[in-house]
């Protein structure tokens, strides 16, 4: 058998991910990596600022500058840190008029 994953499986994998939200449930970084330091403190500062509670991946990606390479550790470090219980991640839908709702 190949233990190469299948591209188009990758990149649908990849665009559910893009379609979901991120929620912060507690502000720890301990034993965290760089980039989840920089994710969870700005999911912290939004929400301290009265911001909403949850962001979406695709708008954590812009306001954090990530593109190209950095794409796949940014990923893994979002569920490095929904394994650990840091954030939450949940799916995106949308409603009858077109806006994204989360599911629970």
């Amino acid at each position: 058998m190949n233990n190469i994953e299948n591209p188009r499986r990758r990149a649908s994998n990849e665009c559910k991910l893009v379609q979901t939200i991120v929620v912060l449930i507690r502000n720890t970084t301990w034993r965290c990596g760089k980039l989840e330091r920089l994710i969870v403190e700005h999911l912290y500062k939004r929400h301290k600022n009265f911001g909403p509670l949850s962001v979406s991946v695709k708008e954590l990606m812009v306001n954090l500058n990530i593109a190209g390479e950095k794409k796949d550790e940014y990923l893994d470090a979002l569920k490095r840190l929904e394994k650990r219980n840091i954030v939450k991640m949940m799916p995106l839908e949308a409603n009858a008029t077109g806006t994204p709702v989360a599911l629970s």
